[in-house]
């Protein structure tokens, strides 16, 4: 089962597991995100892809004083790459990725899944400490002696294939896995139309990571 945002690294993610040739189910979280336009980009993703996707109704009072739930609060603009990661941003959501893997491990197990694959990166990030190495090889720990699989020696693995690539490392291999990035939303605070701001983190760290990989991003270009 891949988490499915339907950003970049996700859907990155959703093809590395492709092509391991793995039979791929993915699931992603209507939370009450401003940027609520990736979820149709999931929907794009999965369908070009060909593989089951789920989307999961969160209750939006679960997550409070966050960038990305919250529109009275302003999402960052134009900062650089060590301002960026000096803090955890207000764009952070608490515990987001703790309940994203919680219920993918309840959906997995239920259906006798064995694997969670997560597009959490910790190199070209925002600061979220739910993205970091640390963070997966404890949720693993957990998943490992809390559920029936774990307890019966076939725990579920959590897979965090992308978690030590820089961006452009991760664009160059989703390119030749034949991701198509137009399909795909970084915005936090995209237009209507889902046209991206282009002065976000994301949309910045986005830009880089392209620029780096020497290819044009087809959202902007």
């Amino acid at each position: 089962m891949v988490l499915l945002s339907g950003g970049l690294d996700s859907a990155t993610t959703l093809y590395y597991a492709l092509s391991r040739d793995l039979s791929v189910y993915t699931l992603s979280f209507d939370y009450g995100q401003r940027h609520s336009v990736e979820l149709e980009s999931a929907r794009k993703i999965a369908a070009e892809a060909g593989v089951p996707h789920t989307i999961l109704t969160l209750d939006t009072q679960i997550f409070q004083q966050s960038a990305l739930t919250d529109v009275s609060i302003d999402i960052p603009q134009d900062r650089d790459e060590s301002a960026m990661s000096s803090s955890i941003p207000v764009t952070y959501v608490p515990g987001r990725n703790i309940l994203f893997l919680s219920f993918g491990l309840s959906y997995c197990e239920s259906r006798n899944l064995d694997s969670i694959f997560i597009g959490a990166n910790a190199v070209d990030y925002s600061g979220y400490p739910d993205c970091r190495p640390q963070f997966i090889e404890a949720f693993q720990q957990m998943a490992n002696i809390g559920t029936r699989a774990g307890d019966e020696g076939h725990p579920i693995k959590i897979e965090a294939p992308l978690i030590n690539m820089t961006k452009a490392e991760i664009i160059s291999m989703g390119i030749k896995l034949g991701v198509d990035y137009s399909l795909t939303s970084s915005c936090y605070q995209p237009s209507s139309s889902g046209k991206p701001c282009g002065r976000c983190d994301s949309c910045l760290l986005r830009a880089q990571g392209f620029a780096a990989a020497g290819v044009p991003d087809p959202l902007t270009a």
